[in-house]
């Protein structure tokens, strides 16, 4: 009888234990995010996600802007178009110029509104990015997002993380950057080089292509003169009988 008892109560702790896990979990992926597609080097390009759940169950979200750090601020922003949703990119003029592939910067994009859309209790959606060039001064970038649902509420993604404390209850999308690539910052190249590598590669392959090619036709070619001298000879052995 005890140990049946203790099984249940086993099983019960259990189950509060496995739907705390649950909870907790669901409060984590709750907020909104920001995720590189691949990696986010510093002084380099890269592609982000920004990851928007719809936290309540009687409304939709409807709207998202996202403000961009005006200590490290981005030349090139470029949003992929989602759709059902309309885009602006707001820029502003910098207090100190840009410096880019030799080129002078005098703005910024500041600011990104995604709106008329909708996405679902329950849902999420996800709105791309390419950004760049990233600092090379820091660790990560922080960006401010503000979540309007169908009937007015905003939430302020806004409080910033800070290192060795809890995670804010609003915390503000951080992305996190890795160390500069090895060869320079300049991502347009490498597609390039990898196709010119490429080129070289065909180019080094076509005399043996070629090569093979003639080989077979060779060999195919004394196959069918074989066969030829072998019918005639056959053909006037059975004129002669």
């Amino acid at each position: 009888m005890n140990a049946a008892r203790s099984r249940t109560r086993l099983a019960v702790v259990g189950s509060v234990a496995a739907g705390s896990v649950l909870l907790l979990s669901g409060t984590a992926f709750a907020h909104v995010t920001v995720q590189p597609e691949g990696a986010a080097a510093k002084g380099g390009y890269a592609v982000v996600d920004f990851k928007v759940p719809n936290e309540r169950d009687n409304a939709k979200t409807v709207k998202l802007e996202v403000n961009f750090p005006t200590d490290h601020p981005l030349a090139s922003v470029m949003p992929q178009p989602v759709p059902g949703w309309n885009v602006e990119v707001t820029k502003s003029k910098l207090d100190k110029p840009l410096t880019v592939h030799g080129k002078q910067i005098n703005e910024a994009v500041t600011k990104v509104t995604w709106s008329g859309g909708t996405i679902e209790a329950g849902q999420f959606q996800k709105f791309p990015l390419s950004i760049g060039s990233l600092p090379s001064d820091t660790d990560q970038l922080v960006f401010k997002a503000l979540q309007t649902y169908d009937n007015n509420e905003v939430v302020r993604w806004i409080q910033e993380p800070q290192k060795g404390q809890p995670e804010p209850a609003n915390p503000a999308p951080t992305l996190k950057l890795t160390a500069a690539a090895a060869g320079g910052d300049d991502d347009d190249a490498a597609p390039a080089a990898n196709a010119s590598a490429t080129g070289k590669k065909a180019e080094a392959a076509s005399p043996s292509d070629t090569d093979t090619t003639a080989r077979v036709l060779g060999v195919v070619g004394i196959a069918v003169g074989a066969a030829g001298v072998a019918f005639g000879v056959f053909a006037g052995r059975r004129r002669s009988a």
